[in-house]
């Protein structure tokens, strides 16, 4: 059985991959999420390991954050990486590749016709893109359109 990791900053990130709780139910799964009261609600009966925030455009965060993804994927090898962003998957994106894992990256709904600065820079390293709209595929040609999954 695989195990999977997954990674969302508090707030609408972590709630989209929440939502997709039946999908991985029956796997061993970890969560990477902020320390903020709405992602300890959410994830109060799952495994749960806190990163740094805030993330966007924040290098001494991205730093620990690249250390903490290192600590964490060598503990607990993952066979897949999944995440809707934001920032905070970008190391356990790199990292992960590094360790092996297989990732995969869900562009978040609301972004019909231009990218994410967190879906740009993973999709180079990302086995499997999702998006929610057609016009993106323009943007990121290797991408799968799942329509809206949420």
């Amino acid at each position: 059985m695989s195990k999977l990791c997954l990674v969302g900053s508090s707030g609408g990130h972590l709630t989209h991959l929440s939502l997709l709780r039946k999908t991985f139910e029956n796997y061993d799964r970890f969560w990477v999420t902020f320390d903020k009261s709405d992602a300890n609600t959410l994830l109060r009966d799952e495994r749960v390991y806190h990163c740094f925030f805030p993330t966007n455009r924040n290098f001494i965060n991205l730093i620990k954050n690249t250390f903490l993804a290192i600590k964490i994927l060598f503990r607990e090898r993952p066979d897949v990486i999944v995440s809707s962003g934001a920032a905070v998957a970008i190391p356990f994106f790199y990292v992960g590749k590094l360790f092996g894992a297989k990732t995969i990256y869900i562009e978040v709904f609301d972004r019909i016709d231009k990218p994410t600065v967190t879906g740009k820079v993973v999709y180079p390293v990302t086995d499997e893109f999702i998006v929610q709209w057609e016009e993106l595929k323009k943007i990121y040609p290797k991408a799968k359109n799942f329509g809206g999954i949420f």
